[in-house]
This record gives structure tokens, C-alpha cells and sequence, in this order.
């Protein structure tokens, strides 16, 4: 359907802002393969995959990598769960077959069943700091997100542990109702280097695909977090 020829005077609108006046505000401009990279996170975050399957072709074609993309994914079934992460794959993988990018792609795992807990809980101290390196003893919930969230995927190569943080935030923001968990990756993110104005600008960039109440609730935890 040409929403430009059915919904004319809102397509002009919503396109001029999203497309022209967001990306090129004075002081929240950030990279294309950064903004897009956010962008499909909150997309993916905010279950908004009908947008997801318009942009990824978009973002590709500005420099996204693929491999980026897919960590992306793959990442998000942590803080989405299966259910909600399974049609973002499907559409990632139907897309790259449309545009010839192999899959699948170059295996990005860096841990093994065996260590996967360990290295997962040192990812987990270099974000948040020497007091995660007992958190996974707290019981079984911890011990899984220390081994499956950060061993299973953050370790993996792909993208590096600031841009995984970008992402989580992203997920975070855009899915709402977990404001603590997005004051405390906001934080973590700013002890990755992604500081408070990264983190403003990644808000702004996304607010045309999550809304306002969203964005201005992330913008009050990345403050809280920054006063901590």
C-alpha cells in the first residue's frame, strides 16, 4: 500500500520529521550505522516490525553491517524473549535472502559450554563493576543471566560491548515498564563511554518509532543515572 497516496498529509508530516528534521537536529546527530543500529533495536523493542521490515533495507544501505544486525537480533531474545524476538529473525533472514547477504554468517561465539558462566560474569563486571563477580551466586535467575545473557551473547564478536549496551538500552526503553533495569544500563552504559549526551541523542533519534512517553521516561532514567 502507498501510504503517500492514502494518508498524504500525514505521510508528509511524519516523514519530514523522521527522516529530515530528527536526523539533522543541531547537537543529537549520531552516525548512520549507530542511529540505524538503535533504531532497529527500538523497533524490535516495541514489537513495531511492519516499520522493522521498512527500515533494515534503509539501514543497510547506509553502512549498517549485517553481522551488526544479526548480534542485534540475537541479543534481544534476552530482554524480549523468544516470543517476541522470533519475527524480527524471521524478517532479518527473509531480507538478507532478498539481497544475496550469505547465511548463514561467520560464526561469532567466543565462549563454550564450559566457560560460558565465567566469561559471562566478567562481561558483567566490566559493565557494571567488581561487585557483579558474586551477583550470579544470588540464585538460579542470576546464575542463568550471568551464563546465558552476557556468556551466550554479550561476549560474542559482532559488536563490542558498548554498542551492546547501546542496544540494551534501546530494548529497555522501547518495550517501557522497566524503568530500573534502564536506569541501571543507562549507567552502565556511561561506564562504557556511551555518556549522558550519547545517550540523549540515541533517545532523540528514536522517539519518531517509540513515542513521546517512552522517550521522555528513558531521558528521566538516563538523569537518574547520571546523578548516581
Amino acid at each position: 500500500m502507498n501510504y503517500r497516496e492514502t494518508d498524504p498529509e500525514f505521510m508528509e508530516r511524519f516523514e519530514h520529521f523522521a527522516f529530515e528534521e530528527v536526523p539533522n537536529e543541531e547537537g543529537q546527530q549520531l552516525p548512520a550505522p549507530t542511529r540505524w543500529l538503535a533504531i532497529l533495536a527500538s523497533l524490535t523493542g516495541c514489537q513495531g516490525i511492519d516499520a522493522f521490515r521498512e527500515i533494515l533495507p534503509k539501514a543497510l544501505e547506509e553502512g549498517l553491517a549485517p553481522e551488526a544486525v544479526k548480534e542485534m537480533v540475537y541479543q534481544s531474545v534476552d530482554y524480549l524473549g523468544m516470543g517476541r524476538m522470533w519475527p524480527f529473525l524471521k524478517a532479518v533472514n527473509e531480507i538478507f535472502e532478498e539481497r544475496k547477504i550469505p547465511l548463514p554468517g561467520a560464526g561469532k561465539a567466543a565462549t563454550t559450554m564450559e566457560d560460558r558462566l565465567e566469561k559471562g560474569v566478567q562481561a558483567q563486571s566490566d559493565i557494571f563493576g567488581d561487585h557483579m563477580k558474586e551477583a550470579w551466586k544470588a540464585g538460579h535467575i542470576n546464575r542463568w543471566l550471568a551464563a546465558n545473557c552476557f556468556g551466550d551473547y554479550y561476549t560474542r564478536t559482532g559488536l563490542d560491548l558498548a554498542k551492546r549496551e547501546m542496544i540494551t538500552f534501546c530494548f529497555l526503553m522501547a518495550q517501557g515498564g522497566c524503568e530500573p533495569q534502564l536506569t541501571a544500563h543507562a549507567k552502565g552504559n556511561m561506564n562504557l563511554g556511551n555518556d549522558k549526551v550519547f545517550l540523549v541523542k540515541v533517545v532523540s533519534q528514536c522517539l519518531p518509532y517509540i513515542g513521546y512517553p517512552r522517550s521522555l521516561n528513558a531521558i528521566a532514567c538516563i538523569n537518574k543515572a547520571a546523578e548516581q
